[in-house]
């Protein structure tokens, strides 16, 4: 009865966005305007369920009402017949609602920063994140995502040492936030003559864009140098000073950004980078002060932690946070990580519902 009585004063929320998105002082308001419209739109996939289970639930008790009168025997049959769809349609429903109620993630819809780092493995590590970063650019191509380089520093043999890239489309976090942690690579190198299998790791941080109202930078804590970009093995790229290095004094973050030509454009894309970083410290501070006991680190994004190996002589890709393993290692690096991010989002979304119910 309380699920029952919150869903039905979130029906009444959306009736009443319907209502103020309609008024003329609204309209006027592109601020005010965008964020009912957000609201409404967080809510509709809730009660377009909620009007279904109303619906069943209406027609349940109709049928019921006919069986219990028990007028008509052939009546009463087809009765039980069309309760028996209802039942089935009822639980799936209540399934649905169940998951579209669990506390949301604020940054879930947020577009998302991808940063992706070569550890240990030396050239085979840094061939390896090239290799992870095609995969996670035909991923978001195949969701219509729009995947925009923000930095980048390249390895001698075509491989990538680090690279920062911001995702662009709706529920990009939600779905890419699965992904940080140590990605442990086995293969035989090519440069490899004795045919040995080598173990390497790259690093991927997955940070929800900030907005400037989610954090808040005072221009005093900031130190902005200015330097000449250079490429693989440090050759000069501009001959005009066009990179940044913006340091956030208070907590010792550092940004550097040289992919431009422009040094405005690339101290705008540090700091845009900067606020992203500053964002999930918060958000890792504010995690660890509600959950200090918990074991899984996914939702505080500790990338200490080895979540997943790529096994090429098996063709295989192991999942450890979920004992997943499947056999088609060649796809997911083609961008086919739906298989894998799917049993994810369920088993962490099981785990948090469990959590609230406890």
């Amino acid at each position: 009865m309380q699920v029952l009585a919150k869903l039905e004063e979130i029906s009444r929320r959306y009736e009443e966005l319907d209502t103020e998105l309609a008024r003329p002082e609204v309209q006027t308001d592109l601020d005010k305007l965008r964020k009912l419209s957000k609201e409404q739109s967080d809510l509709d996939e809730i009660v377009k369920v909620y009007r279904d289970l109303s619906e069943v639930l209406r027609e349940t008790e109709e049928l019921e009402t006919i069986i219990a009168d028990d007028a008509d025997g052939e009546l009463v049959e087809l009765a039980r017949e069309d309760l028996l769809v209802l039942q089935e349609k009822r639980a799936k429903l209540e399934k649905s609602l169940s998951v579209l109620l669990l506390p949301k993630d604020p940054n879930d819809a947020k577009n998302t920063f991808l940063e992706i780092r070569a550890g240990t493995g030396g050239e085979e590590a840094a061939l390896f994140a090239a290799d992870l970063f095609r995969a996670y650019g035909k991923y978001a191509e195949s969701r219509g995502w729009r995947v925009e380089m923000m930095s980048s520093s390249m390895a001698s043999a075509g491989g990538i040492k680090e690279v920062v890239a911001l995702v662009h489309g709706r529920g990009a976090y939600s779905r890419l936030k699965y992904e940080r942690g140590v990605h442990r690579v086995q293969r035989v190198p090519s440069t490899e003559s004795q045919g040995r299998i080598h173990t390497s790791a790259v690093t991927v941080a997955v940070l929800p864009e900030a907005e400037d109202v989610d954090v808040e930078i005072d221009p005093k804590d900031l130190k902005i140098d200015v330097y000449r970009s250079s490429g693989p093995g440090g050759q000069s790229v501009n001959t005009t000073d066009s990179a940044v290095r913006v340091t956030h004094i208070p907590t010792n973050i550092v940004v550097t950004c040289q992919d431009e030509k422009s040094q405005h454009k690339n101290k705008a894309k540090a700091i845009k980078i900067l606020r992203a970083r500053l964002l999930a410290l918060m958000e890792d501070e504010r995690q660890a002060k509600i959950s200090r006991e918990r074991k899984s680190q996914v939702g505080s994004g500790d990338r200490s932690e080895r979540i997943r190996t790529y096994n090429f002589p098996q063709n295989r890709v192991t999942d450890h946070r979920i004992n997943l393993t499947i056999y088609r290692l060649e796809s997911v690096l083609e961008g086919e990580l739906d298989d894998i991010i799917d049993p994810l989002a369920i088993h962490f979304q099981t785990q948090a519902m469990a959590e609230s119910l406890s």
